[in-house]
């Protein structure tokens, strides 16, 4: 068996796996805006490439890919020292909210009185 029929059944393993760590990786993005755009651009880039069957194309893919899972590593660990409020999209409520005895913890700004 020759060098690049190796690759070649080593390759598409690759690719699936860097795909489940990007998808993972986009899931501990605090942000929803972040976590959503990080899914769909990793979804988005997959669809784009494929039909690359060049095995030298695909590992420079790969290893585009791995810098950018490096990235979302770092940004979610940035974005996690920026904790915000969840949207109304994933479930957050605006408005007051109170503590366990009833007292208002915190009142949020609309902007208008």
């Amino acid at each position: 068996m020759s060098l690049v029929g190796t690759l070649r059944g080593d390759l598409p393993q690759q690719t699936r796996s860097l795909y489940r760590q990007l998808l993972r990786q986009s899931k501990e993005f605090s942000s929803y805006n972040f976590r959503e755009y990080a899914r769909r651009r990793t979804r988005d880039a997959f669809r784009e490439n494929i039909a690359v069957q060049d095995s030298r194309q695909i590992q420079e893919l790969i290893q585009k890919g791995l810098k950018e899972l490096q990235t979302m590593k770092r940004q979610t660990i940035i974005g996690q020292f920026y904790k915000l409020d969840r949207l109304v999209v994933e479930g957050g409520q605006s408005g007051k909210e109170t503590g366990h005895s009833g007292e208002i913890l915190r009142q949020k700004d609309t902007g208008h009185d």
